[in-house]
C-alpha cells in the first residue's frame, strides 16, 4: 500500500513538473514578501514579513512553491499571548505549564483566585481570553471588601460586600469623621481606602457642590452652623425641590447637596432571565438608586448583585447561570455514578467540579482526568465506562 502511495505521488510530481507548474504571487493580509515576481517556478522559496502587531503562525517565515500551492501557507496572525501571570490567582489546571505557551488570539483559559479575591464576574471561576491587546481582563482577580461594623459611625443592618473599584458612603456619629475630608471609602487591592474608621472632627469644611451653589464666607463652619444652597436652573434635589439647607454637626455635614436633572431618573430595572429584583418595583427611581437581584433555585448569579441608576440609565444587570443537571439516565448510559452520591438527579452550579467513578464491574474508557468534570454554564462532559 505504501509503495502504491509513493508511486502515485511520484507520478503526480513528475506530471506537475511536466506541466511546468507555477505559483501565483501570494496574498498575505498584514504582511509582505520578497522577491516580487509575476510567476514562481516549482520549488521556489520566498521570504515574508508581518506588519506591526502581527507574526507568522509557525516558526520561520519562508514558504515554498509546490504542486499544491505555497507550503506552509504564508499568513500573519496577531501577536501571541505568553504565559499569564495572575496576581492573587492561578490557572485552573495545575499541569498548564509555560511550555504550552505562547497561544494565539481567541484562546481562553479558566482560572481561580486566592482567598479574599474574585474574578470580575464574581463567579467561582474566571476566564482569561487572549486578545489583540493581550490577556483580558487586565486585572483577573479583584479584592473583596466587606462592611459590617463602624465604631463611632452608622453601620449597615447586615454585612455588605464590595469588590475592588467600588465605593461606599460612610456616615460617622456626631463629632467624628473619616481620616481624610471625604465621606466615601473605596475597595482597593489591599482593602478599604481609607479604612472604615471614624475619628473626632471639630469643624466642617466647605463641601464640593455639584449642580448647586451657595454663599461661602471663607470661615470654617462650626457645629450647628447652617448653610443654604440652591440647585442650578433645570435641576432639583431628591425630594423634588430646587433649594435646601444642611447643618454642620460634630460628625460633619448633615448631608451633602445632590441636585440632578429630572431626566436623570430611571424607570423600572431591566429584566433578567431566570431571575428578578429582590424588592417591590417602583415606577421611577432617583439617580444613584440601587436595586438588588436574585436568581431562581439552582441558578447562580453572575456579575454584580445589583444595578445603579445613572443619568437615566441602569447599569448592566447580572446573569443567572444555568446549573448542570446530571440525571440517573445520564449516569446509566455512561455506566458511571457520582462519587459519594446516590443515583438520583443531581444539580451542580457553574464552576463546580463533579467527581465520577465506574459502576461495579465496569472499566474506564475515557481518561482518568475526565472523571473530574467541570460544570460550565449548564454544560458538563461525562466520562464513560464499559
Amino acid at each position: 500500500m505504501l509503495l502504491l502511495v509513493h508511486a502515485i505521488l511520484t507520478l503526480w510530481v513528475s506530471w506537475a513538473r511536466g506541466q511546468e507548474f507555477t505559483c501565483e504571487p501570494p496574498v498575505i493580509p498584514n504582511g509582505d514578501f520578497a522577491p516580487k515576481m509575476d510567476q514562481y517556478e516549482l520549488d521556489y522559496v520566498i521570504t515574508y514579513q508581518c506588519g506591526n502587531g502581527f507574526h507568522p503562525p509557525l516558526r520561520g517565515n519562508e514558504a515554498e512553491c509546490t504542486a499544491l500551492g505555497w507550503l506552509p501557507l504564508p499568513r500573519c496572525v496577531r501577536k501571541p499571548c505568553g504565559f499569564p501571570e495572575i496576581k492573587h490567582g492561578r490557572l485552573l489546571h495545575a499541569d498548564t505549564s509555560k511550555s504550552h505557551f505562547p497561544v494565539y488570539e481567541g484562546r481562553s483559559l479558566a482560572y481561580f483566585c486566592d482567598y479574599g479575591y474574585v474574578p470580575p464576574s464574581q463567579a467561582g471561576l474566571g476566564v482569561l481570553t487572549c486578545t489583540q491587546d493581550g490577556w483580558s481582563p487586565d486585572i483577573p482577580c479583584l479584592r473583596k471588601c466587606s462592611f459590617k461594623s463602624l465604631r463611632h459611625g452608622y453601620a449597615p443592618d447586615s454585612e455588605e460586600r464590595y469588590v475592588q473599584g467600588q465605593s461606599r458612603t460612610v456616615m460617622c456619629h456626631r463629632g467624628y469623621g473619616l481620616p481624610n475630608p471625604q465621606n466615601t471609602m473605596t475597595c482597593a487591592e489591599n482593602g478599604w481606602s481609607p479604612p472604615p474608621k471614624c475619628i473626632p472632627v471639630r469643624h466642617c469644611d466647605m463641601p464640593i457642590f455639584e449642580n448647586a451653589r451657595a454663599t461661602f464666607t471663607g470661615k470654617p463652619f462650626r457645629p450647628n452652623d447652617t448653610m443654604d444652597y440652591q440647585c442650578l436652573d433645570g435641576y432639583e434635589n431628591r425630594d423634588g425641590s430646587t433649594n435646601g439647607s444642611m447643618v454642620c454637626g460634630e460628625d460633619g455635614w448633615s448631608h451633602l447637596p445632590t441636585c440632578f436633572k429630572s431626566a436623570d431618573k430611571c424607570g423600572p430595572p431591566p429584566e433578567i432571565s431566570n431571575g428578578d429584583i429582590a424588592s417591590f418595583p417602583l415606577k421611577a427611581y432617583p439617580p444613584w438608586s440601587r436595586v438588588e437581584y436574585q436568581c431562581q433555585a439552582y441558578y447562580e448569579l453572575q456579575g454584580p448583585t445589583d444595578v445603579t441608576c445613572s443619568y437615566g440609565k441602569w447599569s448592566k444587570p447580572p446573569r443567572c447561570i444555568e446549573p448542570c443537571i446530571v440525571s440517573k439516565e445520564n449516569l446509566d448510559g455512561k455506566n458511571i455514578r457520582l462519587k459519594g452520591s446516590n443515583d438520583k438527579t443531581y444539580y451542580a452550579k457553574s464552576g463546580h467540579i463533579l467527581e465520577f467513578v465506574c459502576k461495579s464491574g465496569r472499566k474506564a474508557v475515557t481518561s482518568a482526568r475526565s472523571f473530574r468534570a467541570l460544570c460550565l454554564e449548564g454544560a458538563v462532559e461525562l466520562p464513560r465506562c464499559e
